[in-house]
């Protein structure tokens, strides 16, 4: 079916508010809470490997719970449950909270996977010329295992931008928020949704694009 002159001035008039929100809104929200979820992954990797059994067993427990339910619970317990016990805090922490432990519970596995494939004899070569353990994880092994996470973290920070959609049903003003209340508006939800699925898609293509070129830079350095 042919798209009319009115659809096509709603699309063009709709686009860069979306877009807009979408850039003032739901990239730096994906930022800060993949920043932040990406410290809980560590954090979290290094209780897993520990020898600690009550440490690795707290990770155990946040990592499962995190990976067995779904976000927009998450979501919906810190916004909505915990003022029941007297924790207020506005939609956007709310939202900051909720998605960087969502992708503290995942990248947690990555983090912990990465720094599990850095042989052995990189912590006894530490060890031998006289490095803490500490030491020898910040300076030898975390940096080898930062180039092997970067694909998985990189296809998890482009899958956050897309969960920062849910946090709409908490009325973060987000691309999503944006695109509710305009096809609200307008009662042209096809055409609003979709063009709102295409300036994420968007988003992801170029956070894709940069993807590949770490990873090549990466690549180049490896090889020398």
């Amino acid at each position: 079916m042919p798209v009319d002159a009115d659809t096509w001035q709603l699309i063009l008039t709709s686009f860069w508010p979306m877009f807009s929100a979408g850039i003032t809104a739901t990239i730096p929200l994906a930022l800060i809470s993949f920043a932040l979820g990406l410290v809980l992954a560590i954090t979290a990797a290094l209780m897993r490997i520990s020898g600690n059994r009550l440490l690795s067993g707290v990770a155990r427990v946040y990592i499962s719970a995190i990976r067995g339910t779904p976000l927009l619970v998450q979501i919906f317990v810190i916004f909505y449950g915990l003022p029941q016990i007297g924790v207020l805090i506005n939609e956007y922490l709310a939202a900051v909270i909720a998605l960087s432990l969502n992708v503290g519970g995942y990248a947690a596995e990555v983090v912990r996977a990465a720094i599990l494939s850095v042989p052995k004899g990189q912590w006894e070569a530490g060890f031998t010329v006289g490095l803490s353990r500490a030491t020898v994880l910040r300076r030898i092994i975390l940096p080898q295992a930062a180039r092997v996470s970067v694909p998985p973290l990189s296809n998890t920070f482009i899958s956050l931008v897309k969960d920062t959609s849910l946090v709409a049903q908490i009325t973060v003003a987000e691309l999503f928020l944006s695109a509710q209340r305009i096809a609200a508006f307008t009662s042209e939800f096809l055409v609003i949704y979709i063009e709102a699925a295409f300036i994420y898609w968007l988003f992801c293509l170029v956070l894709s694009f940069g993807q590949d070129r770490i990873e090549r830079r990466l690549d180049r350095r490896v090889a020398h």
